[in-house]
């Protein structure tokens, strides 16, 4: 697909589906932390803390794929510390 539609083509999603999985993966179902867990994904997506923009750059659609799954990983984190903080 990379090499048809360019670098990290919008017609392809499975990497935000992917992140978005590992995002939320072994967390209570509760709407207001699926909510709160898009919106730090996204914000993860697009800040791209260290390393999410290194790993960008891996070659060959691998990069695509890492940095979703980094900002699954980093907002799975955040969560289960607002969690922790709630009591």
């Amino acid at each position: 697909m990379q090499r048809a539609l360019g670098s990290d083509p919008s017609q392809v999603v499975i990497d935000e589906v992917v992140g978005f999985w590992i995002a939320l993966f072994a967390l209570p179902k509760n709407l207001a932390l699926v909510v709160i867990g898009f919106l730090l994904f996204r914000l993860f997506d697009i800040w791209k803390p260290f390393p999410i923009r290194r790993v960008e750059n891996l070659p060959q659609g691998f990069g695509i794929m890492a940095d979703d799954v980094l900002a699954g990983i980093y907002t799975n984190v955040a969560l289960r510390l607002v969690l922790i903080l709630r009591g």
